[in-house]
């Protein structure tokens, strides 16, 4: 309940217009702990990749990148990390441009939710299950191993949304999870060029950059990761 509250506080401070919105926080009188979101009427990027055919366009997935980019800094700033980007959480809603056309705000949902799924080592009095937090195909090495996570582990999930986008395919071919993490943990991932010959070196260069294992390999923040896709 303390951690509730307090991570509740911090969403709520999470101001910008890629992330969505925490709107009231609370507790009802028979104990009952509530986060009110703001109502987004759009897709997830989940469905829109499944309507598309799984696969995405390039300019398109680069200005998704780009966006949730915008949101995971501006989080990154205020010491809020996802914990859990996937394409489920990135929701795509129509908009117009300043120029009054048609295009689509990327918002990303669920921010710090994960962490009140994580056990807390900082607060031995507050019990939780040991469950594994985050999506398994999109969670980064340190992240499979239990290790002290900072904002790049979100760079490496972006990184595998961003390289699902485009090619319909994860960067680890895997079945079951004991062999995705064997496999997250052990082998690089597979080329973008593998499943796209034609790719943009520097877009090849700049995911598979957010991909590597070692979280120092990767690009320092997400304003770094966003300069590489624009």
């Amino acid at each position: 309940m303390k951690r509730f509250k307090a991570e509740a506080h911090t969403l709520s401070k999470l101001e910008h217009q890629n992330i969505a919105r925490v709107i009231d926080f609370g507790q009802e009188p028979d104990g009952l702990l509530y986060l009110v979101m703001e109502l987004l009427v759009g897709k997830s990027l989940e469905v829109v990749v499944a309507e598309s055919g799984k696969k995405l366009s390039v300019l398109k997935v680069l200005d998704v990148g780009v966006q949730t980019c915008n949101a995971l800094a501006f989080a990154h700033d205020e010491g809020v990390i996802h914990r859990d980007v996937k394409p489920e959480n990135v929701v795509l809603v129509p908009h117009r441009d300043e120029d009054g056309k048609p295009c689509d705000l990327v918002k990303v949902c669920d921010f710090g939710l994960a962490k009140l799924r994580d056990p807390d080592p900082e607060n031995t009095d507050i019990t939780m299950g040991g469950t594994l937090c985050g999506s398994p195909a999109y969670m980064s090495p340190e992240q499979i191993l239990g290790e002290k996570l900072d904002a790049r582990t979100d760079l490496y999930a972006l990184g595998t949304m961003l390289f699902e986008s485009l090619t319909g395919e994860l960067p680890h071919d895997a079945i079951g999870l004991t062999q995705l993490f064997a496999k997250k943990l052990m082998e690089p991932p597979t080329p973008l060029r593998t499943f796209l010959p034609d790719v943009d070196p520097g877009l090849e260069t700049a995911i598979m950059r957010a991909l590597s294992r070692e979280r120092n390999d990767r690009q320092d923040d997400a304003r770094v990761l966003r300069q590489e896709l624009r």
